[in-house]
């Protein structure tokens, strides 16, 4: 019993200690016209390092740390959706499929062969490497675009369209190869059409289903459950409101088989078409000062020092894949449908790795070191934590250099 007070005494000051800390950088930061999140996620590696040296961290703490990350990213992206104009980001559904094809493709097939021919890997870890590699970490970038008012630009919007692409497609290909995995390590070939086929039209179903619930709350309950909660006349509750909501529509895309991050983001999106929910958005800033940071520590906690030294080679070839595979892949195709400077702002844009990517390494490696070994897992922990930094350092001058914020997309 004394050891459990311990660890829950021992867990609210941590919790208590790290909001303080959060507080400080993200002032200090903010001055200093630099990231907040790039010192979020170096405070989570420090917490890792001090405990690798002291353990304090036990599996209880790490798992409502982890909750809490979990929390900061639904808060983060449910915030992006509630922001953004659904009207807008249809209209550039075009243009975004066209950049997302070339993205997926040149970042997945550069991911799987340096895997499969430069590592010498074998073919089921180099198909996770190549999954894992087009997954993009939007929740960072558009952190950045978000802080410096660029996000509901008509370029923001198009981001947000393939990343948010990227995301399902991400999950759509984890799903498949999940079930490829037994297939392929069996040997029967003949088997792997009939199911693609099957669970493609289940993921579909789901899909459609999701999708349509998501369409008739915010068509034909949002506005009247708004409504009611405002006229309860208690000013918590509106906003609260809007955060169950969006937490119920989360947790739901996830029993679904979906992302969270997904999930978060079309929960925002069914009450952005409201102008008094959005208007609610200012009550949630504390929410989100209060869980966002812990998403981008949970980043530095999954860095494990004691594989550094073993994972240093394969994670400098697979960081120059990572980098070169979202700047190519996305900037190429966007320079058909936009000028230079939204080409390059997109690409550099979808460069950090996170959420989605490490989920689908640590569903590979959950399956046995024949899936994904020790030392991939470890090298791909590094390409998150490093793209994760350098892509809001590289974007958030470029973004102050080339703002978005009245300028049109080229379309011509």
């Amino acid at each position: 019993m004394a050891d459990t007070a311990s660890q829950i005494s021992l867990m609210i000051l941590l919790l208590g200690g790290i909001i303080v800390v959060t507080i400080f950088i993200r002032s200090g930061l903010k001055k200093a016209g630099l990231p907040s999140l790039v010192a979020f996620i170096a405070l989570g590696i420090v917490l890792r390092i001090t405990d690798s040296l002291t353990p304090f961290l036990s599996r209880e703490i790490l798992e409502i740390l982890e909750f809490m990350a979990k929390v900061g990213i639904v808060i983060l992206l449910f915030r992006v959706g509630l922001e953004s104009n659904l009207k807008g980001l249809l209209s550039k559904i075009k243009h975004a499929s066209l950049i997302w094809t070339g993205n997926i493709v040149f970042s997945g097939f550069t991911g799987f062969a340096a895997a499969l021919y430069l590592m010498r890997l074998d073919l089921i870890p180099s198909l996770f490497i190549g999954v894992a590699m087009t997954a993009t970490s939007v929740g960072i970038s558009l952190s950045v675009w978000r802080e410096t008012g660029n996000i509901k630009s008509p370029v923001g919007e198009l981001l947000i369209d393939v990343a948010e692409m990227d995301d399902i497609s991400g999950i759509l290909l984890l799903t498949f190869l999940l079930s490829l995995v037994p297939v392929l390590h069996q040997g029967m070939t003949a088997s792997i059409g009939g199911t693609l086929a099957e669970d493609l039209g289940i993921l579909m179903i789901k899909l459609i289903i999701f999708g349509s619930l998501c369409l008739f709350f915010s068509v034909y309950v949002e506005k009247r459950i708004t409504a009611f909660f405002t006229r309860l006349g208690h000013s918590p509750d509106p906003m609260l409101m809007v955060v169950g909501f969006g937490f119920i529509i989360t947790g739901l895309a996830a029993l679904l088989g979906f992302s969270m991050a997904m999930g978060a983001f079309f929960a925002g999106l069914v009450f952005s078409r409201d102008p008094k929910a959005v208007k609610l958005d200012a009550s949630m800033e504390a929410l989100s000062d209060l869980f966002v940071p812990f998403f981008f520590i949970g980043i530095g906690l999954k860095l494990d020092p004691r594989v550094l030294s073993s994972s240093l080679g394969w994670m400098g070839l697979l960081l120059i894949v990572a980098v070169l595979g979202k700047l190519i892949g996305n900037g190429l195709l966007s320079l058909t449908v936009t000028g230079w400077a939204p080409a390059l702002l997109i690409s550099v844009s979808m460069i950090p790795r996170a959420e989605i990517t490490m989920v689908i390494m640590q569903k590979g490696h959950e399956l046995g070191e024949w899936v994904v070994p020790q030392d991939v897992f470890s090298s791909m922990v590094l390409v998150a934590f490093i793209t994760s930094l350098i892509g809001p350092i590289w974007l958030r001058p470029l973004l102050n250099r080339c703002p978005q914020k009245t300028k049109q997309i080229e379309t011509g």
